[in-house]
């Protein structure tokens, strides 16, 4: 290219109607259409008048007028004369010198007929879409281009010659006009690409604040070409082109290469496929944040978008490599540019959604956020090694991978802040009211509920934790078999035992604090024997001890509640003198019945959660009062004198006393 003709503008609008060949549109829809040798004639009358208007300026002889040429004679008198130009010079060891003195008029005039075309296609009126002239002209047009480009290169060597530096003049100005018509046909056909039901991006790929800027590198960046790969059957589906758009785009990315136009080539598809991302990545709902906005976000509206981010990111290696494999097929002949063009897109895509999971990794943590922060750190490990596929370069992915263990070290310092913030939750909650009917505390469940959850990404959270303990244990010159997250399952276990045994004595009723105690240890063993991720964290140990300190519970409610009412239910103190104390029997039957009653309204009033530990309790209760007092019924009933003296103080049977056992702990208002 020659910098002292710079490219004309191009002054074709977008959106006119499509005009077929390369001819502008009769207004005569009756009109015949030219044959091949009319528009041949046409063409040469144009490149004559063109030769008579350089004459008047006094710069040469012009030509013979070209009546009726025809383009592939001359290409091949032209390919004549490059084959001429490039033979061996007796400086080279060739024969005879004979430096020309000018070029010859079939190559002005071929260089003309050029110009004519591109004159037609490129009107100020309405230019001719690239799509829509035939193959085979489309074809002829972009050899003669290649044809002009080849000859302005080889004419340099003598470009001393006066005569010869203004065909080279010339001629480079026609490539101009060429090339500036191609690039926006090539521009037009990249902005082609399609995306189902998605609506077209609102910007061309700007930034917002705070994310990284990426610029495509320059060819001269690149290590020395590899042929590349021809494209496999899996790579013909190319993101949002039909098949004739791509084989256009091949097309015109080779003749922008040939004629030395790569940078305006990488840079027109850069900001192409840009914009393409950008709105591929819209329609699977990625929006950009910057740090600011994310920050300023409430949890439930920065929840979703963590949930959106991590399918989109969780797509993105398909959706790059597919993008690889439409880079490798646009410029099959340089591998290193659409290596160059593919990490450039890779690196747009990589930052605008590393920036917003660094931006999340930078926000204030709290327990509500943990198993958000856990798939993202989970999307992060496992994605990023998948990202922008083999192809690209080893110290981009360590650069890449870097960026990305930096977020997740903040990630994981958050989740680590998470668990420090539960324990502390528990160890000062210390609420006053205690749970009606010594049921299961809100607490409990929470906690036991959280852990649960926790423990589905063991794996995940032991590798955390561990990362976070192994600097203190470097320091420290001490190592630990033991893992740091089970050290901390365990103490929030701990924690949560010691506030509930706290939070019992808030009965007054010891036997309902035992109750509270039961429901509670219950709950907690339960979640542990049904979860193997908990039980092999917190181990035998726990388990063992927590199902002690349930038979200790049961043990306080039975000598609290049924052991006094046994005792009215004991022989001793009954006779005097070998004969039954009637008023004594009395005595205890009206405080048993008083006692049972008391019993029976108050307990039935009370909570347990869990069927079986309610069964167990009902049959242990049952086991240890029923056959006492009918036995003691049994025995002493006849004391009484049959009829009114017996119904007055002889309240229950024994089943009666069964039945009413069955109701406690319902709950019942």
């Amino acid at each position: 290219m020659d910098s002292d003709n710079p490219k004309p503008e191009n002054d074709s609008e977008e959106g006119k109607a499509e005009i077929n060949g390369a001819e502008s549109k009769s207004t005569d829809e009756e009109k015949p259409a030219k044959t091949a040798d009319e528009e041949n004639k046409e063409g040469g009358e144009g490149a004559a008048a063109a030769v008579e208007s350089e004459a008047k300026e006094g710069e040469e002889d012009p030509p013979p007028p070209p009546s009726a040429l025809n383009i592939d004679k001359l290409s091949q008198e032209v390919d004549g004369y490059l084959a001429t130009l490039s033979a061996p010079k007796p400086e080279d060891g060739g024969g005879e010198s004979s430096l020309p003195q000018d070029v010859p008029n079939f190559v002005k005039q071929f260089s003309l007929m050029v110009e004519a075309r591109v004159a037609d296609y490129d009107s100020s009126d309405e230019s001719v879409k690239w799509g829509s002239v035939p193959e085979e002209e489309s074809a002829s047009f972009l050899d003669a281009i290649t044809r002009l480009s080849s000859l302005s290169t080889a004419l340099l060597a003598y470009s001393a010659q006066p005569n010869i530096a203004r065909s080279i003049n010339r001629i480079s100005a026609v490539i101009e006009q060429a090339m500036s018509y191609v690039e926006e046909e090539f521009k037009d056909l990249l902005d082609e690409h399609r995306f189902p039901d998605s609506n077209p991006p609102q910007n061309g790929g700007e930034g917002t604040a705070g994310e990284v800027a990426v610029v495509p590198p320059s060819e001269e960046e690149v290590a020395p070409e590899q042929q590349a790969p021809p494209p496999s059957k899996e790579d013909n589906n190319f993101p949002g082109y039909e098949d004739e758009v791509l084989s256009n785009l091949i097309r015109l990315s080779k003749l922008m290469t040939v004629t030395e136009y790569d940078t305006e080539c990488r840079e027109a598809y850069f900001v192409a496929r840009r914009v393409a991302l950008d709105a591929a990545l819209h329609k699977l709902g990625f929006e950009k944040h910057s740090i600011d906005d994310v920050h300023k976000m409430q949890w439930e509206t920065l929840e979703t978008e963590i949930i959106s981010w991590i399918r989109i990111f969780k797509h993105c290696p398909s959706l790059l490599a597919s993008e690889g494999s439409l880079t490798r097929a646009v410029f099959p002949e340089r591998p290193a540019m659409s290596g160059h063009l593919h990490l450039a897109l890779t690196q747009c895509v990589s930052a605008a959604v590393l920036n917003f999971a660094g931006a999340v990794a930078l926000t204030k943590s709290s327990s509500e956020k943990l198993f958000k922060f856990l798939d993202m750190y989970e999307a992060l490990r496992d994605v990023i090694p998948a990202l922008g596929g083999e192809d690209v370069p080893q110290d981009w992915r360590n650069d890449l991978n870097t960026e990305s263990s930096i977020i997740r070290c903040r990630l994981g310092e958050a989740i680590t802040s998470m668990f420090s913030e539960l324990e502390t939750s528990i160890r000062t909650d210390a609420g006053k009211t205690p749970v009606p009917g010594g049921a299961i505390h809100p607490l409990t469940r929470y906690t036991m509920n959280y852990i649960k959850l926790a423990c589905e990404y063991k794996e995940t959270l032991e590798h955390i934790f561990k990362e976070h303990h192994h600097r203190e244990e470097s320091g420290s010159g001490s190592g630990s078999n033991s893992s740091p997250f089970a050290a901390h399952m365990i103490k929030i276990m701990e924690l949560l035992d010691e506030n509930m045994e706290a939070k019992s004595k808030l009965y007054k009723d010891h036997a309902l604090g035992a109750i509270f105690l039961m429901n509670n240890g219950r709950y907690v063993l339960q979640k542990v024997r049904g979860s193997n991720e908990i039980g092999s964290l917190i181990g035998d140990v726990y388990s063992r001890k927590k199902s002690s300190d349930l038979r200790q519970y049961h043990k306080v409610y039975q000598r609290e509640t049924w052991g006094k009412l046994l005792s009215y239910l004991h022989p001793d103190g009954l006779t005097s003198h070998g004969k039954v104390s009637k008023p004594v029997l009395k005595e205890r039957f009206k405080n048993f019945n008083a006692m049972f009653d008391e019993i029976s309204r108050t307990q039935t009033t009370w909570v347990v959660c869990d069927e079986q530990l309610q069964s167990e309790l009902r049959v242990s209760i049952s086991n240890m009062v029923v056959p006492a007092y009918r036995s003691f019924l049994g025995r002493y009933n006849q004391v009484f004198t049959a009829g009114r003296q017996t119904e007055k103080y002889v309240k229950y049977q024994g089943e009666d006393v069964e039945n009413s056992i069955e109701e406690l702990f319902d709950g019942k208002k």
